[in-house]
């Protein structure tokens, strides 16, 4: 099974992602474009960072009645990415809706991955804010199952929630995990968080990583750094 470095390009513009992704002069990293960097923009970036030779992770978190996810993934199979996700929260429903939408006429699509909760959630927050009782972790398994179900590739999860999700729907099922920082680095917002490491020891399949690396000082030593201890190897 694959396992990748993905870069969180959280940028609010194409200029600058182009400034960052012009550093990279002998490496194409998988990255990830998000809400902000896509309303932004529009597909056309997504087009343009492709054409670049980058795998790309597109992170829109769709959540919605079950037609309509399917008939907007119809519209970002076309787009080339490899993989996107929606939000389990939606329900089985609405993941196999999002299955069916995705997938071309020839029976390829990306891969697709669901949410389970942001890293940014804490138990306390969940159970305050949302009014779900129960622990974090069991939620968090509860969606992964619902995922595979659903006959999705994997889950969006904190990486301290990786190896649960590996146990309740086998190894082959993809663990993508946001919230890694280095052993020296500030945590920002993030709650549930690891190093990337740690998130290969729990079993992560992808790390995604942004202000690590993104507003380092030599964002390409950072992302080296990043593959090395995440991957053990050298780039």
């Amino acid at each position: 099974m694959a396992k990748d470095v993905i870069i969180a390009c959280d940028f609010s513009s194409k200029e600058d992602t182009f400034s960052f992704l012009d550093k990279f002069t002998d490496v194409k990293p998988f990255v990830k474009i998000g809400m902000e960097l896509f309303y932004a923009e529009g597909p056309e970036i997504v087009r343009e960072i492709k054409k670049r030779g980058h795998r790309i992770f597109l992170d829109l978190k769709l959540c919605d009645i079950p037609n309509t996810v399917k008939k907007a993934m119809s519209v970002l199979s076309g787009l080339d990415v490899d993989m996107c996700n929606v939000h389990a929260s939606g329900t089985i429903a609405m993941m196999e809706a999002a299955v069916e939408g995705l997938t071309r006429p020839d029976g390829t699509r990306p891969l697709l991955i669901a949410v389970t909760q942001l890293t940014s959630t804490s138990e306390e927050r969940m159970r305050n804010d949302l009014l779900i009782d129960r622990p974090i972790n069991v939620v968090v398994a509860h969606y992964a199952k619902n995922a595979e179900t659903a006959g999705l590739d994997g889950v969006v999860c904190s990486p301290l929630e990786a190896s649960l999700v590996k146990e309740n729907c086998g190894k082959d099922f993809l663990t993508v995990t946001p919230g890694i920082r280095f052993a020296d680095g500030e945590i920002g917002d993030q709650v549930r968080i690891t190093t990337p490491e740690k998130a290969r020891e729990i079993g992560s399949d992808y790390i995604v990583v942004g202000r690590p690396i993104t507003a380092a000082e030599n964002p390409v030593e950072a992302y080296k750094r990043c593959v090395k201890e995440f991957l053990l190897k050298e780039i």
